[in-house]
C-alpha cells in the first residue's frame, strides 16, 4: 500500500496539463473580499450564434479557471444570490486573468444590505442542491433548514430521506453523534452561515461505504479578518414548554481562525401510545392486550464546539477541533395501563406499570487535521480522530396487578444499572490530483478501531421487605471490538457534452463480540468492494440525461449487537441481536433534467439482509420483544418528479413527488412471508417575501407521507404542515422568528404488524405540534463567516443512547 501512495505522489509531478489558452480570474465584492460559490458561465460567440462552453463555481478564495480553450470571441457571466450579475465580452488570443467585481443588489446610506432571497434548487447527476443563503430559512436552526429541504423528512429524532437514514456532514465532514445527539446539535445550532444543503444520493468513493445517502451542510467562508459573535434564544410551547439559548464567537487573523460555540437546551417532551397485541393460539386470537402508554422525557443538555485553524503558509494548514456533548440530567418516565381480555367475557385482569430511568452521559470527540496544497491544484489531507463516550443509566420498574373487580392481586418491582464506555480511534488520508483541466483523480485510505465495554445488573425487589436480590438471568456484560481498513480510488472526466465519474472503495472489517457470562463469542471478518458510477449526457441545450449506480453497506450499530434485555415492564423487552449481519444495497438510477427546472427519475434498489427493529410477539409466553432483525430480501423501485418555479416575484414554489413500491421477503417459522406496498411521498413548499426591503419572509410547507411498508409493518398516512415567519430588525442585525408546526394535527400515525403469527397495532402521538418563538442578534464584524465544521466519522454515528 505504501508503494501505491508513493507512485501517485511521483506521478503528480510528471503529468502535463491542458491546452494553451486559459481564462482564469477572481470574484470579489466592492470591498475586495472574495465571493465563494459564484456561478460563472463562459459562452463562445460565432457567426452561427452563441453557445455555452463551460460553467464553473468559484472556490473558497473566489478563484475560477476555464481551460482547453480555442481563440475567438467569448462572453462571461458571473452571478451570486444578492448581487447584480456581471456580463462582459472579450476576444481571446492568449491566456488572460480577469478580476470580476459583484455589486450588491440593495444599498442604503449607512451600510450595504443583503436582500433576502428565495431558496433555489439545482439537480446534479448524483445530488440535489438546495441553496438557502440569505433566505428566511437561514435565520432558523440547522434542523429547520433540513426540515425544509426537499426529500428530507424529520419525525421526532429520526431524519430520513424517503426510506433511507442519511449521514449528516458539515463541509464534507461527518457529524459525529448518535441520532438523538445529532438532533440536539442541529436544533440548537444557528443556520445563518449555511450556503446550501446537498442531498447526495450517490456519494463518491471517498465517503464511507455505509454512507448510503449524505446530507452535506455547506457553510459560507471568506477572508475578512476580525471578530464577530451571535447570541440566540428560542422558546417552544408544545405539550410542555422547552427552551434553548446559545452563543457563537469567531475570531480571525491572517494566521489563525478560532470558532467557539456553546448552547444549552432544557426540554420536556411528551409521547402517547395506544398499543394492541393479539396473542394467537393456532392462528386464533386467544388473548387481547390493550395498553395506554404515556412517556415524558426531561433533559438538560450542554453542547460545545471548538475549531482552531493555524495557517502555516498559503499551502499548509493545521487544524484542531473538538465537539463536546454533556448530558447531566435525563429523566425518562413511562406510565402504562394494560387490560387483558380472553375474549370470553369481561377482562381477565389488568396491570399498571411505571418505568422511571435516569441517565447521564458525555461524548467528546477531537480531531487533528493537516492540509497541504500543491501549486498544480493537488491537495493532501490527513486526519486523526479520537472519541471518548461514557453512558450510565439507572432504572426502576414497578408493576401492580389487579383482579377484574379492581382489587389488588400482587406487585413486582426491580432495579437495573447499565453502563457503557466506547473509545474510537481513526486515521485517514485523502489525496486529490488534477490530471488535466477536465479530469481529476482522487485516492485515499482510512483505518478505524472501536472498543466498547458495557454491563447490566438487575436486582429484583421483595415488595414486602424491600430487599433486593441479584437476578443472574438478567445480569450480563458485553465487550465489542471492531477494526476497519479501507482504501478508495475515484476518477472524473468531462467532455463537451458528456461527463463521467466513477470509483471503487474496498473495506475490510474484523469484529468480535463477547458476553463472558453467557459464553457468547461472535466473530465476523469480511472484505467487500463498493463501486460507484455516474454518467451524464447533455443531449440538447435544455435537456440532460444521466444514470448512476452504487453499492453500499449498513453495519449494525453497537447497541443492536448487545444481547442485554431491557425490560420496559414485565412483558415488554427491548434487546439486541448479536447475530445480526450487515446489509448490502445495490442502487440504480436513470433520469433527465429539462430546462434546469424539471427533473424526472426512475430508480431500483435491491437490498439483502435489511436491518429493521420489529416487534416480535411470543404467543406462548405472552411477551412482546423489540429486537433488530435481518430481513431476507427487500426490493424497492419508484419514480420521482421535482420542479421549482416562481409564481410571482415574491412567491416561489417547489414541488417533489415520488411513487414507489417496497416488497419484503423472508422466512418466519419455516414459512415464506412476502408482502409489498405502493406508497407516495410529496412535498409542496411556498416561500414568500414582504415589505419593500424584503425584511419579512414566510414559508408554508406541506409534506404528505402515504401509507407505506417498513419491514413487514404498515405505517399509516401522515401529513406534516409547517408555517414560519422571520423578520429582520435593528438594521438587520437582529432576527425575530415565529414558527407553527403540525398546523392540521395530522402527524400522528399507526403501525400495524400482521403476518405469520404476528398481530399487533401501535398508535403514536408525538409531541410535534408546537409554537416556537426565537430571537438572534449578530454583533462585531457581521460580514465575517465562520470556520465552523464538524469532522467526518461514521463510527461515532453508530453510538446509541
Amino acid at each position: 500500500m505504501k508503494h501505491f501512495f508513493y507512485l501517485f505522489f511521483l506521478c503528480f509531478y510528471t503529468l502535463g496539463y491542458g491546452q494553451d489558452l486559459k481564462v482564469s480570474g477572481k470574484i470579489s465584492d466592492e470591498n475586495n473580499q472574495p465571493i465563494a460559490f459564484t456561478n460563472i458561465v463562459l459562452y463562445k460567440l460565432s457567426s452561427e450564434g452563441i453557445s455555452v462552453t463551460k460553467g464553473v463555481s468559484s472556490n473558497e478564495d473566489g478563484l475560477f479557471q476555464f481551460d482547453e480553450l480555442s481563440s475567438g470571441k467569448y462572453r462571461i457571466t458571473a452571478s451570486y444570490i444578492g448581487y447584480k450579475t456581471v456580463d462582459q465580452q472579450f476576444d481571446l488570443d492568449k491566456s488572460i486573468n480577469l478580476s470580476l467585481v459583484l455589486i450588491e443588489e440593495n444599498q442604503n446610506l449607512d451600510e450595504v444590505l443583503i436582500v433576502a432571497n428565495k431558496p433555489t434548487l439545482k439537480k446534479e447527476v448524483d445530488r440535489l442542491i438546495f441553496n438557502v443563503a440569505n433566505t428566511s430559512l437561514s435565520e432558523g436552526s440547522m434542523l429547520d433548514v433540513l426540515r425544509s429541504t426537499p426529500g428530507v423528512l424529520i419525525l421526532g429524532d429520526v431524519i430520513s430521506v424517503k426510506n433511507s437514514s442519511p449521514t449528516v456532514y458539515i463541509n464534507d465532514r461527518k457529524v459525529q453523534l448518535s441520532a438523538t445527539e445529532l438532533n440536539q446539535l442541529l436544533s440548537n445550532s444557528s443556520a445563518n452561515s449555511i450556503q446550501k444543503i446537498e442531498v447526495i444520493t450517490n456519494p463518491p468513493a471517498k465517503y464511507d461505504a455505509d454512507s448510503g445517502v449524505v446530507l452535506n451542510i455547506v457553510m459560507s467562508k471568506n477572508l475578512v479578518t476580525g471578530y464577530r459573535g451571535t447570541v440566540f434564544g428560542n422558546y417552544t410551547q408544545g405539550v410542555f414548554p422547552r427552551y434553548n439559548a446559545g452563543l457563537s464567537q469567531f475570531y480571525k487573523t491572517q494566521k489563525i481562525n478560532i470558532n467557539l460555540n456553546y448552547n444549552y437546551n432544557h426540554s420536556k417532551i411528551n409521547r402517547d401510545n395506544d398499543e394492541e397485541i393479539n396473542y394467537l393460539d393456532n392462528n386464533t386470537v386467544s388473548e387481547r392486550w390493550i395498553t395506554d402508554i404515556n412517556r415524558n422525557t426531561t433533559s438538560k443538555t450542554h453542547n460545545a464546539n471548538l475549531n482552531f485553524d493555524y495557517f502555516i503558509n498559503d499551502n499548509n494548514t493545521l487544524s484542531l477541533s473538538s465537539t463536546i456533548l454533556y448530558l447531566p440530567y435525563f429523566d425518562y418516565l413511562t406510565k402504562g395501563e394494560t387490560n387483558v381480555d380472553d375474549l370470553q367475557g369481561p377482562d381477565d385482569y389488568r396491570f399498571n406499570a411505571i418505568n422511571y430511568s435516569q441517565d447521564d452521559k458525555y461524548n467528546i470527540g477531537t480531531d487533528l487535521d493537516y492540509t497541504l496544497k500543491f501549486k498544480n491544484g493537488a491537495k493532501l489531507l490527513l486526519n486523526t480522530h479520537f472519541t471518548k463516550y461514557d453512558y450510565n443509566r439507572k432504572q426502576h420498574v414497578n408493576s401492580d396487578y389487579f383482579f377484574p373487580n379492581n382489587t389488588s392481586n400482587f406487585s413486582t418491582a426491580f432495579n437495573t444499572k447499565n453502563n457503557q464506555t466506547t473509545d474510537i480511534l481513526t486515521s485517514q488520508l485523502d489525496f486529490d490530483l488534477p490530471t488535466s483541466d477536465t479530469s481529476n483523480l482522487s485516492f485515499g485510505a482510512k483505518f478505524s478501531m472501536v472498543n466498547t465495554t458495557s454491563d447490566i445488573t438487575q436486582f429484583d425487589i421483595n415488595q414486602t421487605t424491600g430487599e433486593q436480590t441479584l437476578n443472574t438471568a438478567n445480569t450480563n456484560a458485553f465487550n465489542y471490538d471492531e477494526s476497519i481498513i479501507a482504501g478508495y480510488l475515484s476518477y472524473n472526466k468531462s467532455w463537451e457534452t458528456w461527463s463521467f465519474s466513477g470509483g471503487l472503495r474496498a473495506e475490510y472489517t474484523d469484529l468480535e463480540g463477547q458476553s463472558p457470562m453467557t459464553n457468547l463469542n461472535n466473530t465476523q471478518d469480511y472484505l467487500e468492494l463498493f463501486p460507484t458510477l455516474n454518467l451524464s449526457w447533455q443531449a440538447f441545450d435544455n435537456t440532460s440525461l444521466y444514470t448512476n449506480y452504487k453499492r453500499v453497506i449498513e453495519r449494525p450499530n453497537y447497541q443492536d449487537l448487545n444481547p442485554f434485555n431491557f425490560f420496559l415492564n414485565d412483558n415488554t423487552i427491548v434487546t439486541g441481536n448479536p447475530n445480526l449481519q450487515p446489509s448490502f444495497t445495490n442502487h440504480f438510477v436513470v433520469g433527465s433534467e429539462i430546462n434546469q427546472r424539471f427533473t424526472v427519475e426512475a430508480y431500483y434498489k435491491d437490498i439483502s439482509n435489511q436491518i429493521n427493529e420489529l416487534p416480535l410477539q411470543d404467543n406462548d409466553n405472552n411477551v412482546l420483544i423489540y429486537s433488530p432483525t435481518n430481513i431476507g430480501s427487500t426490493t424497492e423501485f419508484g419514480f420521482d418528479f421535482i420542479t421549482y418555479f416562481d409564481m410571482l416575484d415574491n412567491w416561489s414554489v417547489y414541488f417533489v413527488t415520488s411513487f414507489y413500491n417496497i416488497e419484503d421477503e423472508a422466512m418466519f417459522n419455516n414459512q415464506l412471508i412476502k408482502t409489498d406496498q405502493w406508497s407516495n411521498y410529496s412535498v409542496l413548499s411556498n416561500d414568500f417575501s414582504f415589505l419593500k426591503d424584503n425584511s419579512l419572509t414566510a414559508n408554508f410547507t406541506l409534506t404528505y407521507v402515504g401509507k407505506n411498508q417498513q419491514g413487514f409493518q404498515i405505517v399509516d398516512t401522515r401529513l406534516v404542515s409547517d408555517l414560519s415567519f422571520s423578520k429582520k430588525v435593528f438594521k438587520k442585525k437582529g432576527t425575530i422568528s415565529l414558527a407553527f408546526a403540525d398546523l392540521f394535527n395530522q402527524q400522528d400515525f399507526a403501525v400495524r404488524s400482521k403476518y405469520a403469527n404476528q398481530n399487533s397495532r401501535n398508535f403514536t402521538n408525538l409531541d410535534n405540534r408546537y409554537v416556537k418563538l426565537g430571537f438572534s442578534y449578530k454583533f462585531g464584524n457581521t460580514t465575517l463567516e465562520t470556520n465552523e465544521r464538524t469532522k467526518e466519522l461514521k463510527e461515532r454515528e453508530r453510538l446509541e443512547d
